[in-house]
Order: C-alpha cells, then structure tokens, then sequence
C-alpha cells in the first residue's frame, strides 16, 4: 500500500477519533448530567413521579405605593423579594408622589425609590402611572431618568408590553392636573372617603387613563412582530377597558388569538375580572394608602410562574412572607400591612 496514503487514512482516523472523544466529553459535561438522580432499582418507590417542571421561571409586581406612601413597606417588600428569588421584579405605577412642582424635588423623589429599587437582587422594571406622569415636569423628569414612557421586551419567549394610561395631550394634561390637585387638597383635608366625591373621581380618565394611536400602533406592530411567543403579559396603571378606550381596544384585538393576561393599579383595592376570555387583575396596594371598606387593600407582593403548560398566579400578604428566624425582614412585625375597616 502507498505510504503515502497510509498516512492519509491514518491522519483522517485520528480526527474522527478526536471529534468523536470531543462529543463524548462534551455530552459527559456538568450540563448534561441528569436533573434528577437517585440509587433506587426497585419497581415502587417513595415519591409520587419524576416529572419535573424543569422549563419555567417566575417572575413578581408589586403595586401602588403612593396616596401618602407608609413608610417602611416598600423597604420590607424588596427584602421578602430577595428572598423569593423571581427572575425579575415589574410592577403597574405610582412609584413616587409626584405632588411637586420643583424638579429638584421630583428628583429626590425619584432618588429616594431608585435607591430602595436597587436593593432588589433581581432587575426592576418601571411603570409609570398618574403619579409618576401626570404634569409636563413629571413627564420630563421620568423621560430624562427613564427614557421612554411606553416599551415592551421579551424574557424566555414570553412577551411582556408596559403602557403609559397617562397618553394625553398637554391641554387635557392641564385639565387634569387641575382638577387632580384641587381633589387630593380637598381628600387631605376631609379625608379620603370624600375622594369619589370630586370632580377629578367623575372624569374617564380617572378610572382608564388615555392610550393615543402611536402608543396603540406600536403595540399593535409590536404584537405582529412576536407571533410565536407563550404568552403576552400587560401592565398598565389605570384600567382603559373599563372605558372602552378604542386604542387600547384595538391592542385586544390584536391579541385575540393568543393567551394574555392584564395587570393593573390604581384603585389600591385587588380586583379578578375576565374578559376577551383571559384574565384581567387589579394588584391592591404595596405601602400605598388602603381602603378597606371598598374591598381587599392589603399590602402584597404578586407571583406568577410561566410554563409550558401555562400561566400560575399567587398572590403572597407581607405579613405573611417570613425568613429564615420565622420573622418580617427590616423589623416588619410592627408594620401595619393590612389596615381594619
């Protein structure tokens, strides 16, 4: 035989055998061991099945903190995060009071939650609602801090869409703003029961906010353009839907041959609804202020675990999330987390 060609097969021999040692190893590697491994052979054994959820992950809201923000449940509620370990951590706005007219003082605002915010072991994604957005100084500090208003990404296939409820235009702004301030002086005085009373209560845009046809445009492409995704998840402050707002209508439309779940705020009361078949759910509240006489107003923190097989919502009370010792992080146990009616 050709020297030459005994040493070709032999060179040729040796890279199969290298490539095949490199699969072998590469299939031995830490990252393809099994999950799950035990030492039992016999036929019955103690546990019920081996079918594990291994394709999941859990993400968590928390709500409202603002109407005279209590101090100290927000701090606890990053903590009991931390030790709940989601993936990642967004909430349905009124993150700050918002209830000045000075940049300067809008910054310590902002300041003083990013602050908190970025104890957070898990990324913090930002809602804003009417407290974070309602003024042209509101809107210019968040755009300058925060960048847009209204956005929208995707984590482990699944679609997650932030909309901004406070998409008017700077005449209607004025208006609102208006009567807003007039109604929180008028609350702050007589109380927050005589709230619904006011003008500011009467208005559409208090209960659902406003989305404009860019805003709705943008999801609507945004939707076209991630068709294959698991789910679709909302969050959005006020609840549009309640007014049959046509732009956030036509954002339903869009989403009517898919699975998708609504999250929302500000009425710091929780609240389960269906409609279009899915699941729409007002959060209550996570240090803001409560109104137990209209319904749940206890302060808490929002689960949801992603599946293959679907979506799983659990709702966890403060007072009820404990480390380690059996005790509320941050000195929790003198926290009022649920007020009596």
């Amino acid at each position: 035989m050709n020297m030459q060609f005994t040493k070709g097969i032999f060179c040729l021999f040796s890279v199969f055998t290298l490539f095949s040692c490199r699969e072998k190893t590469q299939y031995l590697s830490p990252q393809k061991k099994p999950v799950f491994s035990h030492s039992i052979d016999t036929e019955t054994k103690p546990w019920t099945h081996d079918k594990f959820e291994n394709e999941k992950f859990t993400f968590a809201l928390f709500s409202d903190l603002t109407g005279s923000e209590r101090k100290g449940v927000f701090d606890v509620a990053v903590q009991q995060l931390n030790l709940l370990h989601p993936d990642l951590i967004i909430n349905v706005g009124d993150l700050v009071e918002g209830d000045s007219d000075s940049k300067e003082d809008l910054q310590k605002q902002w300041d003083a939650f990013d602050t908190r915010a970025q104890k957070s072991h898990a990324p913090v994604f930002y809602v804003g609602g009417n407290h974070d957005l309602t003024s042209p100084g509101l809107r210019e500090v968040w755009e300058e801090r925060y960048g847009v208003r209204y956005y929208h990404f995707v984590y482990k296939n699944v679609l997650f869409l932030v909309l901004d409820s406070e998409d008017n235009n700077a005449q209607r702004t004025a208006e609102i703003i208006e009567m807003r301030n007039a109604a929180i002086s008028r609350a702050e005085i007589e109380g927050w029961g005589i709230f619904e009373e006011t003008d500011y209560a009467k208005i559409p845009e208090q209960v659902g906010g406003n989305i404009d046809t860019e805003q709705s445009k943008y999801f609507i492409q945004t939707i076209q353009e991630n068709t294959h995704v698991l789910h679709t998840f909302l969050f959005v402050h006020k609840a549009p839907w309640k007014i049959e707002d046509p732009e956030f209508v036509a954002i339903e439309n869009a989403l009517k041959e898919r699975p998708y779940t609504v999250f929302n705020g500000h009425a710091h009361t929780y609240n389960y609804e269906q409609r279009n078949g899915q699941d729409y759910i007002r959060l209550a509240t996570t240090g803001g202020v409560q109104f137990p006489e209209k319904g749940l107003s206890a302060d808490h923190v929002t689960l949801v675990t992603v599946t293959n097989n679907g979506v799983d919502i659990a709702n966890l009370k403060l007072n009820g999330i404990l480390n380690k010792k059996g005790e509320i992080p941050l000195g929790g146990d003198t926290i009022c987390f649920e007020k009596n009616h």
